[in-house]
């Protein structure tokens, strides 16, 4: 017994099961790219695959795979993620600003004033909200165990000034998110609107599907998985059930990402793995393995409707991906609007 597992036992806490602990020495990426990279699998996207996945754009048609950024999300109104709330802060109704200020204000209300006399007018606004509140990016820093980050960072790393190692913005500098993408629409293959609750995929369903749409995932390449989970949302709007009877990714298919050099994975539910727990006591090993131990990013809550319909009308699952993160220093996600381009 490990120093970790004897403090775990003493505490009552869940140790991580060896059988995951075995998954996670075969998939680790620790130092394969030097002990200073915080990039993780994204090292698999080259120049040359960059400019490979640019000539699969054949129609010049382009699908935001992105959910509203709005107050009818899956998130709700509480907990420690909450459905954007977006704000004005000038627009029409301000018209006649000039008169109704009167004179009253500081700096800032004389300045508007000054404006408002003039032809020119304008409209801004806030939004506040998670940062993981709709399509978003896990960076490599959202997850952790045995107090340790991806490439054996301290999890002491992360504070609540940000965290200074795997964050977000090192991924979004790097402009990395760029490549090939490969939908396997596993809910069409299954001949199903949505996969049924808690689905688990695991590796032998990917092969499947994969197999079935005559497409190969390979070095860097963007994993896409399609449950028609999405739809489910917008036919019940039941944030909550939607999030804890999720279909997903099971956490065996760690190992066949890291065979293939994968470079990330994304998908249409709420944390890309199911919401059944595989180990007793242990939520989301997927997360533990990808995150923490192949530094593989994970992209949740895509909408893949469009982009599913069209790959199943022409039968080309594969496509240019550009799905960079925001450049917010020390986060460990950001929102996206990815766009796939055939």
């Amino acid at each position: 017994m490990t120093a970790s597992t004897e403090s775990q036992a003493s505490t009552g806490e869940v140790a991580v099961p060896e059988e995951l602990r075995e998954a996670s020495r075969q998939v680790s990426n620790w130092n394969r790219w030097g002990p200073d990279d915080e990039l993780g699998t994204l090292n698999h996207i080259t120049p040359e695959l960059v400019a490979s996945a640019a000539t699969l754009v054949k129609k010049g048609v382009t699908f935001s795979l992105s959910v509203p950024f709005d107050a009818y999300g899956p998130q709700g109104a509480h907990g420690f993620r909450r459905n954007p709330i977006h704000l004005m802060s000038l627009d029409g109704g301000d018209r006649e600003m000039v008169e109704r200020l009167g004179g009253w204000g500081g700096e800032t209300e004389q300045q508007i004033s000054h404006i408002w006399r003039g032809p020119m007018r304008f409209n801004d606004d806030y939004i506040m909200m998670p940062l993981q509140a709709a399509t978003q990016w896990d960076a490599l820093s959202h997850v952790y165990y045995d107090q340790q980050l991806y490439n054996g960072y301290s999890a002491d790393a992360v504070t609540s000034l940000g965290a200074s190692r795997d964050s977000i913005d090192k991924v979004a500098a790097a402009g990395k998110v760029v490549g090939r993408g490969v939908l396997l629409d596993v809910a069409r293959h299954r001949g199903v609107t949505h996969l049924p609750e808690g689905t688990v995929i695991n590796p032998e369903d990917l092969e499947a599907t994969a197999s079935a749409q005559g497409v190969e995932v390979g070095q860097g390449d963007i994993v896409i998985v399609r449950t028609g989970w999405w739809l489910r949302f917008l036919e019940t709007h039941d944030g909550e059930s939607w999030a804890m009877t999720s279909p997903g990714i099971g956490w065996r298919c760690a190992q066949w990402l890291h065979e293939r050099r994968a470079a990330a994975i994304a998908c249409d539910n709420i944390a890309v793995e199911t919401s059944t727990m595989e180990f007793p006591g242990v939520m989301l090993p997927f997360h533990m393995l990808a995150l923490r131990d192949m530094g593989m990013m994970l992209g949740e809550m895509w909408n893949l409707e469009s982009l599913g319909e069209d790959c199943a009308e022409d039968h080309v699952y594969e496509f240019l991906l550009v799905s960079q993160p925001l450049l917010i220093t020390g986060a460990v996600g950001s929102p996206i609007n990815p766009l796939a381009i055939k």
